[in-house]
């Protein structure tokens, strides 16, 4: 070995920098001031309109569901908030969206909204059908049917078919004392004769010089509904110039009138009284079984 070759320094490796360690002046990486940095790529944006867009239209749809003629609109809102909140709910487990409960209420109430747009059409078809049904009894006849038609007779004893009873109906004439009015529900009324009574101490609308009469008015329901009797009304008017007669009210026997309902196969009898002037020589009395039905009069003499 030369004399003159240096022997390496203590400490020191063959082929290390200055420094020591790797290549690089600094150590590290091959950059002068080790590895570069590692950057991250940014998150996508949650896709959360789905769900958002649902929620309004399934509220949106509810609150239309709550009006009967808006079934409509309910319907067609609630049946796209439940698409749109199904659509949302498959972001959501994709990991596309984040809001899981916005998405599901929306499509709850999207179904909600369905579900009010089927009662709402329902209960206005229900409206609509009971107008119309309402509208076609108001227009159909209510008008009497023959006085003289019954089982048999009626109770003036006139014979079913009798011509005379017959013709005065047709013609619109006031029936006689006991004569039965059926109308075409099967509903029959019949007014008795007139006669004369004392009034009573505190009878009222009786005048001093006039007369009392009594008569006895029957509502017999041979249909197949129950009648009401809340419309019935009754007049009278005496004499030949009709002068109104005052029904007279004694808190006792007259005056109460007809009230609450009749069954089919089931009557009702109530009895009135009127005054009339004492000259008077006939009473018309007259029966409107309700806003429905013709009134029919009787011819009551006195």
């Amino acid at each position: 070995m030369s004399d003159f070759t240096q022997q390496p320094q203590h400490g020191t490796q063959p082929g290390a920098g200055q420094y020591g360690g790797a290549p690089g002046a600094y150590g590290g990486g091959p950059g002068q001031f080790g590895a570069a940095p590692a950057y991250e790529q940014p998150s996508r944006p949650a896709r959360n309109g789905l769900g958002t867009a649902a929620l309004i239209l399934g509220i949106i749809g509810t609150l239309a569901g709550v009006i009967p003629l808006m079934f409509w609109l309910a319907g067609l809102l609630g049946l796209i908030a439940l698409v749109l909140g199904l659509a949302g709910r498959g972001r959501v487990k994709r990991g596309e969206a984040v809001n899981k409960g916005v998405t599901t209420a929306g499509a709850i109430l999207g179904l909600v909204a369905m579900i009010l747009s089927v009662v709402g059409a329902v209960l206005l078809y229900k409206v609509v059908d009971d107008a119309v049904n309402e509208a076609v009894k108001s227009t159909s006849s209510t008008a009497p049917k023959d006085p003289a038609a019954g089982s048999g007779g009626t109770a003036s004893g006139k014979p079913a078919g009798d011509a005379e009873a017959t013709e005065k109906a047709d013609k619109g004439k006031p029936l006689a004392a006991g004569d039965t009015s059926i109308y075409d529900d099967d509903l029959q009324v019949t007014v008795s004769a007139a006669t004369s009574v004392k009034p009573g101490e505190f009878a009222i609308g009786h005048t001093e010089g006039n007369k009392v009469h009594e008569l006895t008015i029957t509502v017999e329901n041979a249909g197949k509904e129950k009648f009401s009797t809340d419309g019935l009304t009754v007049s009278a008017r005496a004499g030949a110039d009709g002068v109104a007669a005052e029904e007279i009210f004694d808190g006792e026997t007259y005056g109460e009138g007809f009230t609450g309902s009749i069954l089919p196969g089931k009557k009702a009898t109530v009895k009135y009284a009127f005054d009339a002037p004492a000259d008077a020589k006939s009473l018309t009395v007259e029966v409107s079984p309700g806003f429905d039905y013709d009134a029919t009069q009787w011819d009551l003499k006195l």
